[in-house]
């Protein structure tokens, strides 16, 4: 890949960004159409963020990827935000038009394509889901516009939990809060799908999982994580082990870059 003065600058920002595929994906994507693009990551520190969107209009960048764990906070900094991404309550693309910063959501659309490609219907499913930031929104927003049934979440701040149940009822969702307990267990033995959407098992702390009663898990039950570096986490391992299909992040990532390669070039994605 040639780098000239009239290359244009695609980025990710997040904290940590070293475990991303991102820029070997979006970069392969501008060799395959021969555009004069390239995409880099950028660590930003949570007190960074606000600068760093500053710099997306003053270095005339394409555009971003915004990943953990700025998701929720930078829509603040935006000119515009996609009305499904204002749904959410998470943006995860950003497009530089002339300085116009608009943001968009592309990872509901991504997780519901990496379901399809198992074969899993959402409609009239029960639904676990370990995570209430901004990856667990655009999963459970997405869910609930698909059908599912009923939408139980567990995650480690309670009233962050509670925050993302409240705004999943405003839409007709039938949502709950479960603590790491007895509520939570019970709910995963009566569920379809089980959903981590935390960052626990990630690279490189791939020794860490989700705390899950391995004798609850059963045959019936789909197990996703959103995680994909690496891609067989200790939870997708134990969950296979338990007899249940998993699938990892990785089908979520190809989808979600492919639409936002597609809102920075107008072109699809190869």
């Amino acid at each position: 890949m040639l780098i000239s003065g009239s290359t244009k600058v695609f980025a990710l920002f997040g904290d940590p960004v070293t475990h991303s595929l991102s820029p070997i994906m979006q970069n392969a994507a501008f060799r395959a159409l021969q555009l004069d693009c390239c995409y880099v990551s950028f660590l930003v520190r949570q007190d960074s963020l606000a600068a760093a969107v500053i710099a997306v209009r003053e270095l005339n960048l394409g555009g971003v990827n915004i990943t953990i764990p700025h998701k929720e906070r930078v829509l603040a900094y935006l000119d515009q935000v996609d009305e499904r991404a204002l749904q959410i309550g998470a943006v995860n693309t950003i497009v530089n038009q002339d300085g116009h910063l608009c943001g968009y959501n592309t990872d509901a659309s991504g997780f519901l394509a990496s379901l399809g490609s198992v074969g899993f219907l959402t409609k009239g499913k029960r639904v676990v889901m370990m995570g209430a930031g901004g990856a667990a929104r655009a999963v459970a927003v997405a869910l609930v516009h698909a059908g599912a049934s009923r939408i139980d979440i567990s995650n480690r701040s309670l009233n962050r939990a509670e925050s993302l149940a409240d705004d999943l009822r405003k839409i007709g969702a039938d949502v709950d809060v479960c603590d790491y307990g007895v509520c939570f267990f019970k709910a995963v033995q009566n569920a379809d799908l089980l959903v981590n959407a935390t960052p626990v098992g990630m690279y490189p702390n791939h020794e860490d999982a989700p705390l899950i009663m391995k004798d609850r898990l059963h045959p019936h039950l789909l197990v996703c994580d959103l995680v994909y570096n690496p891609p067989q986490t200790r939870l997708l391992k134990e969950a296979a082990a338990a007899g249940c299909s998993v699938i990892n992040g990785v089908g979520t990532l190809v989808h979600q870059g492919a639409l936002a390669f597609e809102l920075w070039t107008g072109r699809k994605a190869p």
